[in-house]
């Protein structure tokens, strides 16, 4: 849970950071990456496999690379995966702020990951 928290704090800086590298598809992927370590930790937390960590759910931390399954629709429709990007980390900020506590972490990251879907279902390639 903790991690979940994070993630929506590394978004905050991870959409302002992805903006500004002059390689974006390497600033992408770094964020995708390290938004799916922090989940899995946050998972973690919800699964009760590690325990909650307020300061841990707070940390920010984005700056890991890691492979692609994005599309390249990302490139073709740049503006949309631009305003959802920064939709989300609007959003991660924000329920970032409104976690205190293992169960307000609960609701802020049912709200994040809500926001994961609209992007993945777009802009990434299916697993099999």
């Amino acid at each position: 849970m903790i991690r979940t928290a994070l993630v929506v704090a590394m978004l905050a800086f991870g959409a302002t950071a992805l903006v500004a590298q002059s390689d974006p598809i390497a600033a992408r992927k770094a964020l995708m990456k390290a938004n799916g370590d922090q989940s899995k930790i946050a998972t973690d937390m919800l699964e009760a496999k590690q325990p909650f960590n307020l300061d841990a759910a707070k940390k920010d931390n984005s700056k890991t690379g890691g492979d692609t399954a994005a599309l390249p629709t990302i490139w073709e429709d740049k503006a949309d995966f631009t305003a959802r990007l920064a939709k989300f980390a609007s959003e991660a900020k924000a329920a970032g702020a409104a976690t205190k506590d293992f169960d307000s972490f609960k609701v802020q990251i049912t709200e994040v990951r809500k926001n994961c879907g609209g992007c993945h279902q777009t802009y990434r390639k299916k697993t099999s």
